[in-house]
């Protein structure tokens, strides 16, 4: 039978235990816990075990402190050409202060979003529509300043923020696409003209380079034909003196003149036959018969010219 002091002690320790149960606070990785005592707080705890006073303390909030992602809704916004597109982003921002966190806003995600579509609004109704494609970046970084100098008195960090998609009306889609398209052909069509006029400069270029060329072909055989010609000149003309030469000479030898008599008289009669084959016109010396004295007369020149060489 329990005594009055072993029922004591028993409840003592059911009572040890409960607030142990009640107290006994694990907080997990990267989480952060605000603690309140009677309504007011008291402490931030941080990752790992702790013990809080049963009925007087409490966890009021609990904040994770991992980078948290907000998709932003889709809104109409009007850009400064006046056309209505619609935009959806995305933000990425973590909780650095738990106690800001949980006094400075009531609920920092919805106001991270609601002020990303109206800075949003802002920064597209600012720039044409052409533009809006082109300087995505720049209105990124608009919308992140904006957000983060209100979170910070959120105890939140925006980190960054993205557009997803940008939706144009289906006319204004099609104008853009037949716009495209015509960009598209203008340089095609630019295209294919310097194409054609990079030919057609290359083609000039090789005739150019033909006719230059030819006509140095044409100069370098010219003067081929010219040496050429010079040299046989130059050989006719050195074998004839040679010949002449020879001819001197052996007239000046022994039975020298009356072989020339009788190369004269042959030669004399063969040409004055041929002459009368060769036309209808016969030019007749004074005295055909007298063979003799035009070798005579032939002689004599040739015995003239003889006496003056020596």
């Amino acid at each position: 039978m329990l005594t009055p002091a072993t029922i004591a002690l028993i409840a003592v320790a059911v009572l040890l235990v409960v607030v142990l149960i009640k107290g006994a606070v694990i907080v997990p990785q990267k989480s952060a816990g605000i603690v309140e005592r009677l309504g007011k707080y008291s402490r931030t705890l941080e990752a790992g075990f702790h013990v809080l006073v049963p009925f007087v303390d409490r966890i009021a909030y609990s904040f994770s402190l991992k980078e948290h992602v907000v998709d932003v809704p889709a809104q109409i916004c009007i850009t400064k050409d006046n056309v209505s597109v619609e935009v959806d982003g995305i933000i990425y921002l973590e909780v650095q202060d738990a106690f800001k966190a949980a006094y400075g806003i009531d609920n920092y995600l919805r106001a991270a979003s609601q002020l990303a579509q109206t800075t949003l609004r802002s920064a597209i109704g600012k720039i044409d529509l052409d533009k809006t494609f082109e300087e995505r970046e720049k209105i990124n970084t608009e919308v992140i300043d904006a957000i983060d100098q209100a979170a910070m008195s959120w105890g939140v960090k925006v980190l960054r923020y993205e557009i997803k998609d940008i939706t144009p009306p289906h006319s204004v889609k099609e104008a853009m696409e037949a716009q495209m398209t015509a960009e598209r052909q203008k340089r095609a069509s630019i295209a294919t003209s310097e194409g054609v006029r990079q030919s057609m400069i290359n083609q000039s270029e090789g005739e150019k380079q033909k006719q230059i060329n030819e006509a140095l072909g044409k100069a370098a055989q010219v003067t081929l034909v010219a040496e050429a010609d010079a040299k046989r000149i130059e050989l006719v003309a050195t074998a004839t003196a040679r010949g002449i030469r020879d001819v001197a000479e052996a007239v000046k030898g022994d039975g020298g003149l009356e072989a020339l008599n009788m190369r004269l008289a042959e030669q004399y009669i063969t040409q004055f036959g041929n002459l009368a084959k060769a036309t209808n016109t016969v030019l007749m010396p004074s005295n055909v018969a007298d063979v003799a004295g035009v070798i005579a007369t032939a002689m004599s020149t040739v015995k003239e010219v003889g006496g003056q060489g020596r």
